[in-house]
């Protein structure tokens, strides 16, 4: 398996874990042909930052045949904010890809574009893949399912995820490696597996903060919630301005009914990182559930200035501004949304 396909792994891991972080990593190297090049770059640049026209000029460098296997997953990996027929007819089109990392890319921008409830019927067949990175990536993904939605897809999954786990379990000299393994076993419902592997990154790395909140998670579910909150505290009291053991500690306190104290949390973690899309947005569905709505709509407002490329806030604050009546706002942000990508199925219910 390549570096870039572990690592690509490792991120598929973090996300469906729920875990809020990224493994520490160095994007690909694009190499475009140098007569292209500038018009990828720009295409590429609008996309990330959600440019009027991003849409179209992504399409239309999807569209090519002389675009490198990196250079195409860097395409893929913006595709899910620009949705559209086309788009998912790109994706599809990717997973048949002759490069493991074109469909790996691919399959995860499919599966942002698919409504849940078909999602494993485009994931199952990956299973049998015949890059390995592939069927593991499309494995993690798949644990979030129940029985009935994988149907016969099933049997196949638990072979894929033991035979991961076997592959990391032999790595046992590598943090990395070791980390990926009490996620998967965390996210397979063995939590006891999970403390241990945690434990085990500890004594090697006791500043592994990704392992202390792997070990907090398991702890909760062996029924140890006091232990498992001294778990996140006990570095916080050392680093206070550490925005990801904020954010951390800040969802934990919401799953146990404590809303004042998780709030104060997950404000500090986005006072702390104030680029972190992911942090914002959790504060803003915190607040919004807990009647806060205002403060939500600023939160997702201030989101969408830094990251206007961020689909996902735009139509969060664009519901938001809905149900409180604020329909000239809902006109500015659709009328930006229609600039980038005139097809995105959001438009079609309007005001």
């Amino acid at each position: 398996m390549t570096r870039v396909t572990r690592l690509l792994i490792a991120t598929c891991i973090a996300i469906v874990s729920g875990l809020g972080f990224w493994y520490a990593s160095t994007p690909a190297p694009v190499s475009i042909p140098a007569a292209a090049e500038h018009g990828y770059a720009s295409a590429l640049h609008a996309a990330r930052a959600g440019g009027p026209g991003a849409a179209r000029l992504l399409y239309q460098q999807l569209d090519r045949a002389d675009l490198t296997p990196s250079g195409r997953a860097a395409l893929f990996a913006v595709l899910p904010d620009y949705p559209s027929p086309r788009a998912l007819a790109f994706a599809r089109a990717g997973l048949q890809a002759s490069s493991p990392m074109v469909r790996l890319a691919a399959a995860q921008a499919v599966v942002s574009l698919l409504p849940v409830a078909e999602q494993p019927q485009v994931l199952g067949p990956l299973l049998d893949d015949a890059d390995e990175g592939v069927r593991q990536a499309a494995a993690i993904k798949l644990l979030t399912f129940g029985v009935q939605q994988l149907g016969a897809y099933g049997d196949r999954l638990d072979q894929v995820l033991e035979g991961f786990a076997r592959d990391l379990e032999s790595q046992a000299a590598d943090p990395t490696a070791q980390l990926q393994l009490a996620t998967l076993r965390l996210q397979q419902g063995k939590p006891a597996l999970a403390q241990a592997c945690a434990r085990a990154i500890l004594a090697l790395q006791p500043d592994n903060l990704q392992a202390r909140v792997i070990l907090a998670k398991a702890l909760d579910r062996l029924g140890s919630p006091d232990e498992a909150r001294e778990t996140l505290a006990e570095p916080l009291r050392e680093q206070p301005d550490n925005a990801f053991l904020q954010h951390e500690l800040g969802l934990w306190l919401l799953s146990h009914d404590q809303p004042a104290y998780a709030l104060l949390a997950l404000t500090k973690a986005v006072e702390r990182a104030p680029q972190n899309a992911t942090y914002r947005l959790d504060l803003a569905l915190s607040l919004h559930r807990l009647d806060q709505p205002e403060a939500a709509q600023a939160q997702l407002d201030q989101l969408v200035r830094r990251h206007p490329a961020n689909r996902k806030a735009r139509v969060l604050l664009i519901d938001y501004w809905k149900q409180a009546g604020q329909l000239q706002n809902v006109q500015v942000l659709l009328a930006e949304l229609e600039q980038q990508n005139p097809d995105d199925p959001a438009l079609d219910q309007g005001l």
